[in-house]
Order: C-alpha cells, then sequence, then structure tokens
C-alpha cells in the first residue's frame, strides 16, 4: 500500500475515532501569552502518543486560537505515512532525523523557527530509545531562545502496542486528554545537559498528568 492511501485511511479512522472521544484539554492558559505575542514555540512529545496529536491540535486551534506548526518527521517510509497523516490535519512538515539528514533538518527548523514558526518535535523518534530525549530539541532551544513545550495526549481506556515505544491507541468513547505542560527556556550559554534533564523531566510531568487527567 503506498504511503498516500495509508494515511488518508489512518486520518479517515482518526478522524471517526476522534468523534467518540472525550476531550480535556490542560495548560492553554498558560501559553495564550506566548501565542497572542506570535513567539514562536517548540512542542515535543514522545513517539508513543503521537497518534491522536494532529487530532488535537486542530481542535486547539478550533477551539482556542492555537497557531499552526510543522513537524519533524525522518526521510523513511514511516516517515512518509507520518508527513501525509499529518497533512491531512493542516500540519506541515520538516524532513531529516538525528540518524538521516539532521544537520540539514536542524538548520530547517533554526530557519523556521527564526521565521515565527511553531514546531513539534518527537525527542525520542525515529527508532528510541523510547521516552529517551535525543539532544537535538536543547541545541534547537538553544540557537533560537524560543520555550520548549512539553505535550501530551492520554487516552482510558486504550490500548498499548507492543511496539518499541508502546504506541497509544485509544479506544472508541474513550475519556482523552490533551496537556500542554510548563514552557522550558533553554539560554545560549546554558548547560545542554542539565537543560536536557530539565525538558525530559517536564515531558514526563506532563505525560503524568495527561494520564491522571484521562483516567479521572
Amino acid at each position: 500500500m503506498s504511503p498516500g492511501i495509508a494515511a488518508w485511511l489512518a486520518a479517515a479512522a482518526v478522524r471517526l475515532l476522534g468523534a467518540t472521544l472525550r476531550l480535556r484539554v490542560a495548560g492553554v492558559e498558560r501559553l495564550r501569552p506566548l501565542w497572542a505575542s506570535g513567539r514562536p514555540v517548540i512542542y515535543v512529545v514522545w513517539h508513543g502518543r503521537i497518534l491522536m496529536l494532529p487530532w488535537a491540535h486542530r481542535r486547539l486551534r478550533r477551539a482556542h486560537g492555537a497557531p499552526a506548526v510543522s513537524v519533524l518527521a525522518s526521510r523513511s517510509r514511516d516517515g512518509e505515512l507520518a508527513v501525509r497523516y499529518a497533512a491531512r490535519f493542516g500540519v506541515e512538515a520538516v524532513r531529516g532525523s538525528s540518524s538521516r539528514g539532521g544537520a540539514a533538518a536542524l538548520r530547517a527548523l533554526v530557519a523556521a523557527v527564526r521565521a515565527g514558526t511553531a514546531v513539534v518535535l518527537v525527542p525520542d523518534g525515529p527508532r528510541g530509545p523510547r521516552e529517551r530525549l535525543q539532544p537535538g530539541v536543547v541545541v534547537l532551544a538553544a540557537l533560537t531562545g524560543a520555550p520548549v513545550v512539553p505535550v501530551a495526549v492520554a487516552a482510558r481506556p486504550a490500548r498499548r502496542l507492543a511496539s518499541w515505544d508502546a504506541f497509544v491507541v485509544p479506544l472508541p468513547f474513550a475519556r482523552c486528554a490533551l496537556v500542554l505542560g510548563e514552557p522550558v527556556v533553554v539560554a545560549a550559554g546554558a548547560d545542554r545537559e542539565r537543560a536536557a534533564k530539565d525538558i525530559a523531566r517536564a515531558l514526563e510531568d506532563a505525560t503524568a498528568a495527561a494520564d491522571r487527567l484521562a483516567a479521572s
């Protein structure tokens, strides 16, 4: 099956699934000043939580006026599928990853952020290890000064696939939660190892908060 057809089918399935979900959103108020100022941000989300994010972001744009985003996707076949899938929800893409085209991707991301575009990174993708932050997000934040915003999507009940990332798939009529965490700013001269730990901790906190919200 071609990536285009697979993406169309996946997006259609997610739209049908999304129509049954009860979505709750937390953290919007802490981001409103950034959105109102036009300041770009760097969103980060673990790979296992990405399925519903384009759908949830479209809801966030319609209900709360969140700005458009571009997502980083690898140059692999899976990356092509991800690009086409995200496009079905109005999300554009920057191509490249830490393993293939990394330097070019970083340059493109820096240019996009400096031009005012919010971007989404999956810091443990495309192949893991699961929920372990790779250094690219810290470098991008230090070069651009854009705040890093941890994002998490959770659902209850949901199925976790037997994949490296424990990919989360909500079940129909599940309670779904989208959490926007506390922004983390990385100064140009910051200790990057410490900054990586701060971002990873913030993303872990947002993920735990999303799990609690979906379960409540």
